[in-house]
């Protein structure tokens, strides 16, 4: 540990060793990791899975969008709670994702929960991948509902919230 000074005073912080750091394995090139090693003393925070917001929020019970635009919705939902407590998309480690087949089709739009994905995960800015399962169900508890996701989010070191 050591002492730094801040505007408000002294804070203390601490510089973890490697061993105490979340490490993530897997192929570089994989849009999910293969595995997550959180660290005994890591914060950690569970987001119970979350549906889609409708695309017009002036009609509640309207449109929620093909699997694409309900993965983004979830996706910005999780976002959110995750900065309630100072955490962002780089601190997930684990993600379950639960899809329907769209109306119609006999299996689950996979690609179309990549596309949505694929902008917030395993990019320059945001390079963290959680450790993920994706797998079809017959139906949500949402009859309109083709997604939802839950997430595990860990992060070592002082939380800014």
């Amino acid at each position: 540990m050591r002492w730094a000074a801040a505007a408000a005073g002294l804070v203390m912080t601490t510089t973890l060793p490697a061993a105490a750091q979340i490490v993530r394995g897997g192929a570089p090139a994989s849009p999910i990791s293969s595995s997550a090693l959180v660290p005994a003393g890591a914060t950690t925070l569970y987001v119970s899975g979350m549906l889609a917001d409708p695309v017009d929020p002036a009609k509640p019970d309207g449109d929620h969008g093909d699997t694409e635009a309900q993965t983004r919705s979830v996706l910005k939902k999780i976002n959110a709670e995750l900065a309630r407590y100072g955490m962002g998309p780089g601190d997930v480690v684990m993600m379950r994702v639960v899809l329907v087949a769209p109306p119609g089709q006999p299996k689950m739009d996979f690609a179309g929960m990549m596309k949505a994905y694929k902008e917030v995960y395993g990019t320059a800015a945001q390079p963290a991948k959680p450790a993920r399962i994706a797998m079809q169900i017959a139906a949500l508890a949402a009859p309109w509902g083709l997604v939802e996701i839950e997430v595990q989010a860990a992060r070592t070191g002082a939380m800014s919230k």
